[in-house]
């Protein structure tokens, strides 16, 4: 009796422990991060609304088009509710236990099997990289000239660009087949006969392959387009003062979605249009400015419109020369990410002297008697 009253309590205490584990995993799924809240659908959201309103979200709090402090937070935020609701497993263990049944799990799925070649590793032979899981190829970088007026440099500019690409059918998944001839995306396996009983291997490329193991069902009602669809978003891209010609401002894995394939970037490259007054030279703005033979040898004081718009005052009371540079400070190009000791570079101003075709008798006599006393 004493052995089967000792057994009952062993297979009660293991009944309350899983109860305990139970409640504990339910509190810290409670205390955990709502992913449906986080991307704003309802639990029963299937996986089309779960993809529309990732992508939503992901461009409203990217880090290239939202300047506030909290985006970058956002935007991991989204990032990690997608990640989870977009996969079927992930998910279900998450509507079961929340965020820290995902933990234990993703911690268990991390735990490193031995592997005798560590060894080797361990004592700086190396080759585990090369042993390696080959890294997912990604789809083509897309690269878009904008092109902006020196005027849009200097302030700054924000632009509002719809793009089209093409994206996975959000139903993709459904019409993914077992086929284990399928090396990667666009590459299978054939076997071809040479001779009896001699066989060869050889790589081909087949479109309908979209990973490794898996290839596409052919007239999948799921994807009615195939695929990938067309996909329409509009983009804020933002330049910041003092950008300069051939700068690159990038949305990461915005570029064209493909099966098996991680989307590329879209880049957009800054292009200067040529300005018809001033001339830009790193931080600085050139110009050439003409004046006439009085003002050369007596002075002058001649207003420019900068490029905001402002009136400055190009002055000299001393003798100019022709082809002379005259140095304004502090009126070039404001500089992009410096520090508050000098925002902006210099102006440059070349000095063209504008000689009188002819002169008088009389202005011959003045410029004599002028200069030769």
């Amino acid at each position: 009796m004493a052995l089967l009253s000792s057994y009952s309590i062993y297979v009660l205490l293991l009944v309350l422990a899983s109860i305990l584990s139970v409640v504990l995993t339910v509190s810290g799924a409670a205390a955990g991060a709502d992913y449906y809240k986080i991307l704003e659908v309802a639990k029963n959201a299937n996986q089309a609304e779960i993809k529309k309103a990732y992508r939503k979200l992901s461009l409203k709090y990217h880090p290239d088009k939202n300047n506030a402090p909290d985006a970058a937070a956002k935007f991991a935020e989204v990032s990690a509710a997608y990640d989870t609701l977009s996969d079927d497993d992930k998910r279900r263990i998450y509507d079961q236990g929340g965020e820290q049944a995902l933990k234990e799990h993703e911690q268990r799925q991390n735990t490193p099997q031995q592997d005798p070649m560590n060894i080797f590793e361990m004592f700086g032979f190396g080759g585990g990289g090369q042993r390696g899981r080959a890294e997912e190829p990604r789809t083509a970088d897309v690269e878009m000239p904008l092109r902006l007026t020196l005027t849009q440099l200097y302030l700054g500019e924000s632009l509002d660009i719809s793009y089209s690409r093409q994206v996975l059918c959000a139903e993709a998944n459904i019409c993914q087949k077992q086929n284990n001839e399928c090396q990667g995306p666009g590459v299978r396996m054939k076997v071809m006969q040479l001779a009896p009983g001699f066989q060869q291997q050889v790589q081909v490329a087949d479109p309908s392959c979209v990973a490794r193991g898996k290839s596409w069902k052919t007239g999948c009602k799921a994807c009615p387009k195939g695929m990938t669809e067309e996909e329409e978003i509009d983009i804020t891209v933002s330049i910041n003062p003092g950008s300069k010609d051939g700068e690159v401002v990038k949305f990461d894995n915005l570029a064209d979605e493909a099966a098996g394939h991680i989307a590329g970037d879209l880049k957009f490259v800054v292009k200067q249009i040529p300005h018809d007054f001033f001339i830009r030279r790193e931080d600085d703005l050139l110009m050439n400015l003409h004046i006439t033979l009085t003002e050369a040898l007596l002075g002058f004081s001649k207003p420019i419109t900068h490029l905001d718009g402002r009136e400055v005052i190009i002055e000299k009371k001393t003798l100019s020369h022709c082809q002379e540079i005259y140095l304004v400070k502090n009126e070039g190009m404001r500089k992009k990410g410096r520090g508050s000791t000098k925002q902006f570079g210099d102006l440059h101003v070349t000095i063209h002297i504008d000689f009188p075709k002819k002169l008088t008798d009389r202005q011959k006599n003045l410029v004599k008697e002028a200069l030769l006393n």
